[in-house]
């Protein structure tokens, strides 16, 4: 299950890279690499950025989360080569694309459980 999700993700990777402009990726390896790295930051980053940032959150409803997953998805560019997005609008198309597939695979992903 976490190898489809691996995948999944790296689809979504090169999707955005596809649909956003400002998003590139040099080939499939990258991707792969790239969704690696995402689900690293999402799993131990992004708690703490979410956590630090919880008055702004909370002032914001929530709206500001939609930043944290901007940044990173432009923290993923930097740290990984042949994964490049310029500026931090293509970063939030990136991370809403990422975003998107990603949760409407978990979505299928879970049925399937049943």
């Amino acid at each position: 299950m976490l190898i489809v999700r691996w995948v999944v993700n790296t689809l979504a990777v090169m999707l955005a890279a596809y649909l956003v402009p400002g998003v590139y990726v040099q080939n499939f390896w990258s991707a792969l690499i790239t969704a690696l790295v995402m689900g690293l930051i999402n799993a131990i980053i992004r708690p703490l950025v979410v956590l630090l940032t919880l008055p702004v959150n909370i002032v914001t409803l929530g709206l500001f989360t939609l930043v944290i997953n901007a940044l990173m998805f432009w923290l993923a560019a930097y740290l990984v080569p042949g994964f490049d997005v310029h500026g931090f609008w293509a970063a939030f198309g990136g991370a809403l694309i990422f975003w998107a597939v990603s949760w409407v695979s978990n979505t299928l992903l879970r049925e399937e459980k049943k």
